[in-house]
């Protein structure tokens, strides 16, 4: 059962808001710093937020309030994108990871082992309400759903 049938399921209002989060990391090499570079190119966390955030009808928000792809407009990162040339998906991945510090979208954090290896993971995590989750129907391969309920948040995977 998909984690969008589970929440139907669940029968919460349609403005109920569904925290989706995304977590892959790899090891890497901490002496160069270059972490968060290899941990770009090793992981799918970029290119699964952005399909995601790319999902027609799929308002989603950062944990902070802001529409995701509205902040991405409003700091100029989507101006070039020409519709039709290409996947928007792919576009926004790109924007990402080439403004991965300046979009401050996806979460990293680096566990080091000794002065020159560690393990670098990065999170991807975004807001959206059960009515546009169900509707949009994103795919949500390796996604985790948290949703409030009467008896606390309860984590879907």
């Amino acid at each position: 059962m998909s984690i969008i049938e589970k929440i139907k399921n669940l029968n919460l209002s349609d403005d109920t808001t569904v925290s989706l989060t995304y977590s892959e990391g790899t090891d890497v090499f901490v002496h160069n710093e270059t972490e968060v570079e290899t941990a770009l190119s090793e992981t799918d966390v970029v290119n699964s937020f952005s399909e995601l955030i790319a999902t027609p009808g799929l308002n989603a928000s950062t944990q902070y309030g802001g529409d995701v792809i509205e902040s991405l407009r409003d700091e100029g990162l989507l101006e070039d994108y020409t519709r039709g040339s290409f996947s928007f998906a792919e576009y926004i991945a790109g924007t990402i990871s080439e403004n991965f510090y300046d979009v401050d979208l996806i979460d990293y954090s680096t566990e080091k082992y000794d002065h020159k290896r560690g393990f670098c993971t990065l999170t991807a995590e975004v807001n959206v309400s059960v009515k546009d989750l169900i509707s949009a129907a994103p795919f949500l391969s390796g996604w985790k759903a948290s949703v409030p309920t009467d008896a606390g948040t309860l984590t879907i995977s």
